[in-house]
């Protein structure tokens, strides 16, 4: 990883998105790095939208509000409206394509990555799991922590009763990593 890394994960309420933020900021901290997150609901949670900011960094970090954040992994279509136009020049943009149209990425500013990620979900067995997909997809394209970090730290994130969905969630971020590999 370079120095820096900063990203806005949004979606609607019950996509997992603060899940996924969570996950990459313990992540950050069992590889050793500063971290910060920083949660935003909508007026509902479920079916609202919902966005979370993590800051990771070797250095220490001055604040988790970001104008211009280096990359976005945009859930649906709202939260690419909103937020992609905030993304910085040749920023990345992980985009969740089974439900947004990859022609509304930006693609002359950014480096617009879709990933089905509903689609491997389903195909996994459990739509549920597209936030790990996304994660697992960013996580390869910026290399911000070693993946198997991250897989390791859904034990940090995943309560103790839903603990037997540690592997099929470890497998779909694997999935996502390889839907953007080479």
């Amino acid at each position: 990883m370079s120095g820096y890394q900063d990203v806005i994960v949004a979606g609607f309420g019950g996509q997992g998105v603060m899940l996924i933020g969570t996950l990459l900021a313990y992540a950050a901290m069992e590889d050793g790095l500063n971290v910060t997150y920083l949660p935003v609901y909508g007026p509902e949670m479920r079916g609202g939208t919902a966005n979370c900011t993590v800051v990771v960094s070797k250095e220490d970090i001055g604040s988790p509000i970001i104008h211009r954040p280096k990359s976005l992994i945009a859930m649906n279509r709202p939260s690419l409206d909103k937020f992609q136009p905030r993304v910085q020049d040749k920023g990345i943009v992980v985009v969740n394509s089974s439900l947004v149209d990859m022609g509304l990425a930006d693609t002359a500013r950014v480096r617009a990555v879709g990933v089905p990620a509903n689609e491997i979900a389903d195909g996994l067995g459990n739509t549920k799991m597209a936030n790990m997909v996304a994660i697992g997809a960013y996580v390869q394209l910026t290399g911000v922590v070693p993946l198997d970090v991250l897989k390791a730290s859904l034990k940090k994130v995943i309560s103790p009763n839903y603990a037997k969905m540690i592997p099929a969630n470890e497998q779909a971020i694997q999935a996502g990593a390889d839907a953007v590999k080479g």
